[in-house]
């Protein structure tokens, strides 16, 4: 009896996303209106000192004892990486709608551009304010990346990927393979940056 009402349960689940798929759909153009962002709003989503992502980097620097920048930080970004990559699933929305970090590590779950924005939230907490959400649109297709600076050089960090280091930020620039139809732009919690 209780795999029958296990069942009817995901059953009834299901039916209900369903549902709340096709609200969103028949809504989706008054969703997107109202939730777009203006360039310069784009550094509110990078959230360092929220309860929630103060929690994650506290765990991440748990790892290393007494946690030290100058001597753990590369280290603890590869344990961000590895957390966000590894716990926090890759989801395609139907529509276009900003999670906030404290949102994507409840949900465990976001796009690509909610996972980078999380990720660099988190690095950004653990004090190094170079990091930045980098995002290259090319014929419809668009990329987002997080990098920072660290000890003269530049580690690039693809979600989908690796993390690259680049001697300086041209050289990871020109690995781009930017051209006149390319449009690039970089942003963190106080800054945002035009780049091609």
């Amino acid at each position: 009896m209780e795999d029958a009402d296990r069942a009817n349960g995901a059953d009834s689940l299901d039916r209900l996303n369903k549902i709340y798929l096709t609200i969103i759909s028949r809504y989706k153009d008054y969703i997107e209106e109202n939730e777009s962002l203006s360039v310069a709003e784009l550094p509110v989503l990078v959230t360092p000192k929220n309860l929630a992502v103060l929690k994650e980097i506290d765990e991440i620097k748990s790892h290393f004892g007494r946690f030290n920048y100058d001597t753990n930080f590369h280290d603890a970004s590869i344990r961000a990486f590895s957390f966000v990559k590894k716990e926090i699933e890759h989801v395609t929305l139907p529509i276009q709608f900003w999670l906030t970090p404290e949102e994507t590590l409840a949900f465990r779950m976001g796009d690509v551009f909610d996972r980078n924005v999380l990720l660099c939230s988190i690095l950004v907490g653990l004090g190094n304010p170079s990091c930045k959400i980098f995002v290259i649109i090319k014929n419809e297709s668009r990329k987002i990346f997080v990098y920072y600076e660290l000890k003269s050089s530049i580690y690039l960090i693809d979600l989908n990927d690796d993390i690259k280091k680049f001697g300086t930020k041209d050289e990871m620039l020109v690995s781009f393979n930017m051209d006149e139809d390319t449009t690039a732009y970089e942003f963190n919690d106080r800054t945002y940056s035009d780049i091609k």
